[in-house]
């Protein structure tokens, strides 16, 4: 099965449909340091630097793809520009990237396509955002759901919600999502995810380094594999303040829980927040300068980032750290993409079947 992302990022939904089995052919996007990580983990799928909202972008595809028959179409558009339109407006120009995938999928009629995006587009506009999208793919051919899934359900260690669209050509069948695999009872914890890997209490780590210890979970000998690098695991140079301050923050806690005139240069919601070991992490973002350690008194380095996102420890981030950070924290849960890769070959083989 070949499939195409757009909006691809570094890949981690990508990277879960090419676990599920699939081909990946190309991913489009147009961060230059993210298509970097994307093409150095992706088995020779095409990197594509590229506009979606200009024509030539799509005949650029075609001209990759070639003669291949592209089965399925995954995508992350970004939806600022419906919050600025309105759903009166859907066709106005600044939602040009949603409409360059509705585009897509008329232009290559897939099997199947998933879009993903953040939970709060299925109340936008009293959910009128949502309405026509599921109107116009059902227009061109598609049975067509979408249904918010937590990642903790896949075996992420995270509580990361996304607003998931499947749809699927009417001749071969309807969307179906995949089946939890863990409930609220068994998630996977942040202690499960990066409890083997060193504190960096004394040093700066680097780039490339060693693994220090044996993994201690099941889930890190699966995110560890045959790795035998531990790459990204890279700390931060925190000033003396800031160290002093989340030392005072228990496990789980935040601003809220510190002393008075302590950590008064940062009160919102999220400031000052530390992990929670024995819970899954709250969402991983691409700032990382608000969540701590669950017990050590720095941010999680780029590598604990994404072993909470469920990237196999040799998917290795480049760039800046900055950019790394960005792009752990942009990306879909690999587990959660694999998972809906998984659900669509089963939809796909059944309709081929029947």
């Amino acid at each position: 099965m070949n499939a195409i992302d757009l909006f691809a990022g570094c890949g981690g939904l990508s990277k879960g449909f090419m676990d599920a089995g699939f081909d990946i052919i190309i991913g489009v996007d147009n961060d230059q340091a993210a298509l970097n990580t994307f093409a150095k983990n992706h088995n020779g799928a095409v990197a594509m630097n590229a506009d979606l909202s200009q024509q030539e972008a799509i005949d650029e595809i075609k001209r990759i793809a070639g003669e291949r028959e592209i089965d399925v179409i995954i995508a992350g558009p970004p939806c600022q520009g419906f919050s600025l339109t309105g759903p009166r407006n859907f066709d106005d120009k600044r939602n040009k990237l949603y409409l360059a995938v509705i585009e897509m999928v008329k232009q290559y009629k897939p099997k199947a396509f998933i879009i993903e995006n953040v939970p709060g587009m299925a109340t936008l506009y009293e959910g009128q955002i949502k309405d026509e999208i599921l109107r116009r793919f059902t227009n061109m051919g598609y049975n067509i759901d979408c249904k918010i899934l937590c990642a903790a359900d896949y075996g992420v260690p995270q509580m990361r919600k996304r607003l998931i669209f499947i749809g699927v050509r009417k001749d071969i069948g309807s969307p179906k999502f995949p089946e939890p695999k863990l409930t609220p009872d068994n998630y996977l914890t942040c202690r499960d995810a990066v409890s083997d890997l060193s504190s960096l209490e004394n040093e700066m780590g680097s780039d490339e380094s060693a693994y220090i210890q044996a993994p201690k979970t099941e889930y890190q000998k699966k995110m560890r594999g045959s790795c035998e690098v531990l790459y990204n695991h890279l700390g931060t140079n925190h000033t003396q303040m800031v160290k002093d301050t989340i030392a005072l923050v228990p496990e789980g806690g935040n601003y809220k829980d510190l002393p008075a005139g302590w950590g008064e240069s940062r009160k919102f919601h999220m400031a000052w927040t530390r992990l929670d070991g024995n819970a899954p992490a709250r969402t991983v973002d691409t700032g990382h300068r608000n969540l701590f350690h669950y017990e050590y008194n720095r941010i999680p380095t780029v590598r604990e980032s994404a072993r909470m996102q469920s990237f196999p420890d040799d998917f290795v981030f480049t760039g800046t750290k900055t950019q790394q950070c960005r792009q752990v924290g942009n990306a879909v849960p690999p587990l959660l993409g694999q998972a809906l890769g998984e659900a669509l070959l089963k939809i796909i083989s059944e309709g081929s079947n029947g």
